[in-house]
């Protein structure tokens, strides 16, 4: 098989993973598109998003902030308090 071929396979056996762990299609996607097909930077900015939203920020704020801060947690909060 080709290289793009194996490239693709191993993209929808992330994006699988990370959909059997209950995050919807459309972010998952959008998740793995904004880390250039890294697994572990998409799971990790999904559970992030889920955390601060259900502590009630915007999810369109907490995209901004996550890209801004890579990911970092506490700064990201500290950011999304601030607002």
């Amino acid at each position: 098989p080709s290289c793009l071929l194996l490239q693709f396979l191993s993209y929808l056996g992330a994006c699988d993973r990370l959909l059997k762990q209950g995050y919807e299609e459309g972010q998952v996607e959008e998740a793995m598109e904004m880390f250039q097909y890294s697994e572990k930077q998409a799971a990790e900015f999904l559970h992030l998003l889920a955390q601060f939203n259900d502590m009630g920020f915007q999810q369109n704020e907490i995209k901004e902030v996550l890209l801004l801060c890579g990911n970092q947690r506490e700064k990201a909060l500290e950011e999304l308090v601030m607002k």
